[in-house]
């Protein structure tokens, strides 16, 4: 990464971990509303995003938006910048894309422009995902998520909890590549429905907070985030929260209505460092435990599992009341059974 291209005070923020400046600076970033007529500050979207080698973003509302931005990165940095973005996502009239915007001298985007192919339909906005190549040869795939907020926080889990097949899926179209998934999750880390896929992979950022709140200083929720492989040697050097607000002077009401109330998430891979192995996010390990109800033949189990086949069924499924008592495994809610590995039949 280029640090001279970085304001005097992300600078300062950043040189005490960026051992050498061709490491890769990966951040993700929801940038609320990107491409609104919405008073939007791109220049000072453009001064934070430039921190970074390869963003990934959530909330780009229009094309215009997201090309305004890489024009704004060029001209603050003299560097070649590339986008790439989603088609609209989204259920109903509220549709959004997700985007990649990458230095070209640091980064090379290599295949797989690809959303989420949600056969369940169990993400309002599906993820998208692209493999990419640092400077130095490290290759990854980099997926963005954005999930729902909806009415309750139920919707949230059922969405968190299917990320662990949405991982699975990844893993299976680019073998031998590791996949970090990046996004806005509006979910803490120590959730229990990340039980799934915090089997199989780590949040990075475990402590602070994402969400801006009104008063300066302050920060509400960790709900953005980045998951990386568990249980595999990783080139990841160092991670964190930028808090945006500070290095460009702003009070957060101020950043919050010109900017956007997330801060970005990082990780500095260097490939040149020790490679670290995490373990697979064991505070998520409760979920089963705590919410799951495995009751063998339940007449009043609102979700019916079918042990053998790994499919569950609602209430309302013509599926429902066609199970040996043997193979019934009842759950509380949607998330727990998707957390459990269960998917919904395609009759219900």
């Amino acid at each position: 990464m280029k640090v001279s291209a970085i304001p005097l005070a992300l600078a300062a923020c950043l040189v005490a971990v960026t051992p050498a400046f061709s490491d890769t600076l990966v951040g993700s970033w929801n940038v609320k509303h990107l491409g609104w007529d919405n008073d939007k500050d791109i220049t000072a979207v453009a001064r934070i995003a430039s921190a970074f080698d390869l963003v990934a973003l959530q909330e780009v509302m229009s094309m215009d938006g997201l090309q305004a931005l890489e024009t704004e990165l060029e001209h603050l940095t003299g560097e070649d910048w590339q986008s790439m973005a989603s088609d609209e996502i989204g259920r109903g009239s509220y549709r959004e894309r997700y985007a990649f915007l990458w230095q070209t001298d640091e980064v090379t985007w290599l295949d797989g422009a690809v959303v989420f192919i949600d056969d369940r339909d169990a993400f309002s906005r599906e993820p998208f995902s692209m493999r990419f190549e640092t400077a130095d040869a490290y290759r990854f795939v980099l997926a963005s998520a954005h999930l729902i907020w909806g009415d309750s926080q139920d919707e949230r889990e059922v969405e968190a909890a299917a990320l662990a097949s949405y991982r699975r899926w990844l893993d299976e179209s680019f073998p031998e590549t590791p996949v970090y998934i990046a996004g806005d999750f509006n979910l803490a880390p120590d959730n229990a429905a990340w039980q799934g896929l915090g089997e199989i992979a780590s949040p990075l950022v475990t402590d602070g907070a994402t969400t801006l709140s009104p008063v300066d200083g302050r920060f509400a929720n960790l709900y953005d985030n980045i998951w990386v492989p568990a249980g595999t040697p990783l080139p990841v050097a160092a991670s964190g929260i930028l808090d945006f607000p500070s290095e460009l002077g702003l009070t957060h009401e101020t950043a919050r209505t010109y900017v956007t109330d997330h801060a970005p998430v990082w990780m500095l891979l260097d490939p040149g460092s020790d490679w670290i192995e995490r373990p697979p996010h064991v505070s998520a390990g409760a979920y089963s435990d705590d919410k799951a109800r495995e009751l063998t033949g339940a007449a009043d189990a609102p979700i019916r599992g079918n042990r053998t086949s790994s499919i569950y069924h609602l209430e309302s499924c013509p599926g429902y009341d066609q199970m040996a008592d043997r193979n019934i495994v009842a759950f509380e809610t949607e998330a727990d059974a998707i957390a459990s590995g269960y998917r919904m039949a395609r009759n219900c």
